[in-house]
């Protein structure tokens, strides 16, 4: 008795250690850049954390619009851009603490529903989502909220389309308008392969959002509309065993530098010409504007290839729900600006104009401002709406639970390495198992 007794008092010893070291960390972590916009005398100041670098030029152009219209509340925002991982687990920690949290967050969708356990430490953002609900894609708010409280402001509807490089795709000698189903971009990946020195795509081992879309598009998921797993149903079997053999039996495919393709080895390897085509969401438009500046006027967009003739041609991937905490002393204020930043018309055209997102506000879609010229159609070409108006209708939303995070910690550290990357086990014993461990959890 008395053995277990100091093995017990051990184990907590060693637990508040632990506890105490995640508390300091929150605190403590640096951010990997820091941006004080709007610097002026009698100025509020807000603090937003954000893990996407880019998202700042949103903020950056909204404060200087907001600073104009408002002189009387002038706002001074301290943006701090942190990793991925730390950004969250510290807003988590934080929050939890009742202490360290900004005023203004980003928070990635499958990380949404940890802040949403028990009472969410955030502020309902009711007031400023219902006057203008009707004029946005709905579903995106609905992944943020909770008990009819709307806590999140949408990024973006995320739509999901092909990237193709032309002048790869014209060496090879296919016609991208030919592609119209899976089938047919797997046979043209044979004739990029065999005519030109680069690959017809890569297949992601650390990041789930392309398979994401591939199953949704097939209107299936990871969990049904009433929060069952659903993960190693037939449709997500057969979808992990085609990316496998787009590596391993069509060679038409490598495995992403880096894992996934938001990695700088990523972004060097197309920029030099290395694959023809990848399929991300709208959103994915800056990340080639900022990290492959090569490619400018050689990448086009198109409808994803569907699984059979008539099947839908996109789905709505991932996302950033932007939140105020409850810890901020400013809180109407940063409600307001929010509002103005994300909800507003001109926020959702400025959405599109400077990070080249596809807003989540509808109504904007055919804005003539929406029309004018700017990098995204100099880098892309001028259809990106064309096409987004012809999938609009195709857009499947997707159901984000409370294991969401789980579900992509499993794909991201188990399930591609084992099916793709060391071929350890079959798509279906992979999905099996994750999906016992997902209901267990």
């Amino acid at each position: 008795m008395l053995k277990r007794s100091l093995l017990f008092m051990l184990i907590g010893l060693m637990t508040l250690l632990l506890i105490a070291c995640n508390k300091n960390s929150a605190t403590s972590g640096e951010a990997e850049e820091t941006v004080v916009i709007g610097d002026e005398e009698d100025a509020t100041e807000l603090t937003f954390w954000t893990f996407v670098e880019l998202h700042t030029d949103l903020f950056k152009d909204s404060v200087e619009r907001w600073n104009k219209e408002f002189p009387d509340k002038k706002i001074k925002l301290v943006a701090e851009t942190y990793p991925y991982d730390n950004m969250h687990n510290n807003l988590l920690l934080a929050l939890q603490s009742g202490k360290g949290a900004p005023d203004i967050a980003d928070i990635e969708i499958s990380r949404f529903p940890n802040y949403l356990q028990g009472e969410p430490q955030l502020e309902p953002m009711n007031d400023y989502v219902e006057p203008v609900k009707d004029k946005f894609v709905e579903s995106r708010f609905d992944i943020y909220a909770k008990d009819e409280n709307y806590y999140g402001i949408p990024t973006h509807v995320g739509a999901t389309v092909m990237y193709y490089n032309t002048e790869i795709m014209e060496e090879a000698g296919v016609d991208i308008d030919s592609i119209k189903t899976w089938d047919d971009y797997v046979e043209a990946g044979k004739k990029v392969v065999e005519n030109t020195d680069a690959v017809m795509t890569t297949v992601e081992t650390e990041g789930f959002n392309t398979y994401w879309a591939m199953i949704s598009q097939q209107d299936s998921d990871f969990f049904d509309k009433n929060g069952e797993v659903i993960i190693e149903n037939e449709t997500n079997v057969k979808t992990l065993q085609f990316l496998n053999a787009m590596v391993h039996k069509d060679k038409i495919a490598e495995m992403t530098p880096g894992g996934e393709s938001h990695a700088e080895e990523y972004y060097k390897f197309m920029n030099e010409g290395g694959a023809a085509s990848i399929a991300m969401p709208m959103w994915y438009m800056g990340r080639f504007t900022d990290y492959m500046e090569d490619l400018k006027g050689k990448i086009t967009i198109r409808p994803l290839p569907a699984w059979e003739e008539g099947g839908k041609r996109s789905a709505g991937m991932g996302g950033t729900g932007t939140v105020i905490t409850n810890q901020s002393e400013h809180a109407e204020l940063a409600k307001e600006f929010l509002a103005y930043t994300k909800l507003s018309e001109k926020g959702n055209i400025a959405l599109w104009k400077v990070l080249g997102f596809d807003p989540p506000r509808w109504d904007v879609w055919e804005h003539k401002a929406m029309k004018e010229d700017n990098k995204f159609y100099q880098y892309f070409g001028t259809n990106i709406f064309d096409v987004l108006l012809e999938i609009k209708d195709e857009i499947n939303a997707v159901n984000v639970t409370a294991k969401t995070p789980l579900v992509q910690q499993k794909f991201n550290t188990t399930v591609f390495n084992n099916v793709i990357r060391q071929q350890s086990q079959t798509p279906e014993e992979a999905l099996k198992q994750t999906a016992e461990e997902v209901r267990n959890n």
